[in-house]
């Protein structure tokens, strides 16, 4: 296999600090004594309101984190149980459906936000956090069903025949052999899940009630008044905890795989 060139090696350097430096500046922000960008001395007092003065901040925190575990969660079995039965079974309309799942995918949020909207109005459904979760799982559904099902397209259903040769049932099938060898998939969508909740403001804004906002309609609603450098803390804390969650995972996947 030949080396990448210096010019690939430079556009990989130049999309990686593109991508990087704006988090290092968030970082070294989170630790400025002063409200503007100017750097004016080291403090953690940013830190200090975050954890002592910032129960609002916290209140939609906790909201986000609650409805993104789990609709995530629901989303994954759902879309994980939905990938394993498009993948392993042929019935009619087979295509059609496998098309319609992926239209949450294509169309634009506002849209969908609307949609769900125009549907909990119609059956008296009463906007709260409730509401949010249920419009979290729907449009994290085909984002699990397209990483499952990318991973089970790569498996040899030959597999399933000799497992049924030997007496395997279905449900053996399902719990000793496609759940297993589908779990790098699994694991993926769940985390993309989770990603795609935490972040999302345009469907939660038509979504939410009152009491549940969650952190990207709360930080919103604070750019009126000027986003406060409490959010740089925040933030710093959030991805040092992805990263954990993210170096945790996969220790954890590594393990699974050498038993």
């Amino acid at each position: 296999m030949s080396k990448p060139g210096k010019f690939s090696l430079g556009v990989f350097a130049f999309v990686t600090l593109f991508l990087h430096i704006p988090l290092v500046i968030l970082i070294i922000s989170s630790f400025n004594s002063s409200k503007s960008m100017r750097w004016e001395g080291f403090s953690l007092k940013w830190y200090h309101e975050l954890f002592y003065n910032s129960q609002p901040l916290w209140h939609s925190f906790y909201n986000s984190v609650l409805v993104a575990l789990s609709s995530a969660l629901t989303a994954t079995i759902i879309g994980s149980l939905g990938a394993i039965g498009l993948c392993w079974y042929n019935f009619r309309m087979k295509k059609a459906i496998q098309t319609l799942t992926f239209f949450p995918i294509i169309l634009p949020e506002i849209i969908i936000g609307v949609s769900i909207l125009i549907f909990f109005n119609k059956i008296g459904l009463n906007l709260s956090l409730f509401t949010v979760f249920l419009a979290h799982v729907t449009f994290n559904i085909p984002f699990v069903l397209m990483t499952v099902t990318a991973r089970l397209e790569e498996f040899d259903f030959s597999i399933v025949e000799a497992a049924y040769d030997l007496g395997a049932s279905e449900l053996d099938m399902l719990l000793r052999v496609l759940l297993p060898i589908s779990m790098p998939g699994i694991i993926a969508g769940l985390l993309l899940a989770i990603t795609l909740s935490l972040e999302d403001f345009v469907i939660t804004f038509f979504v939410a009630g009152p009491g549940s906002s969650t952190l990207p309609l709360h930080i919103f609603s604070m750019i009126r008044f000027g986003v406060s450098p409490t959010i740089n803390a925040l933030s710093v804390v959030i991805i040092v905890g992805t990263v954990l969650l993210a170096w945790s995972t996969k220790n954890l996947y590594s393990s699974l795989l050498k038993r």
